[in-house]
């Protein structure tokens, strides 16, 4: 599918359709970030082309979702965000910092 042109559109209507189709509303005004609510807990989604950020506050959630994606598409964890589009995530107790310690050096 990486070589054609169309590609990158075709994967991102497939991964909304499926989103959609398991209770996500896309963001009014984010058509890339998704959310579903779980009573009163949530998740959020948030889709850069082949890449795929979610968060949580409830550890359970955070397991769901992978096993939910999973059941259509191949797909790895690769574990806390640690780096994303030049941003530097650092996640603590205290809270969660992002800064760009390595592109100012």
């Amino acid at each position: 599918m990486y070589e054609l042109k169309q590609a990158p559109r075709t994967w991102y209507e497939k991964l909304i359709s499926f989103l959609l189709k398991n209770g996500f509303e896309r963001g009014k005004v984010d058509a890339t970030l998704f959310n579903k609510n779980y009573n009163s807990q949530f998740i959020l989604v948030l889709v850069y082309v082949d890449e795929i950020i979610f968060g949580v506050i409830n550890e359970m959630l955070c397991e769901d979702f992978p096993k939910l994606m999973q059941t259509k598409f191949k797909m790895s964890m690769t574990g806390k965000l640690k780096f994303f589009l030049g941003l530097q995530i650092k996640q603590t107790s205290s809270g969660l910092y992002i800064h760009q310690t390595k592109y100012v050096k």
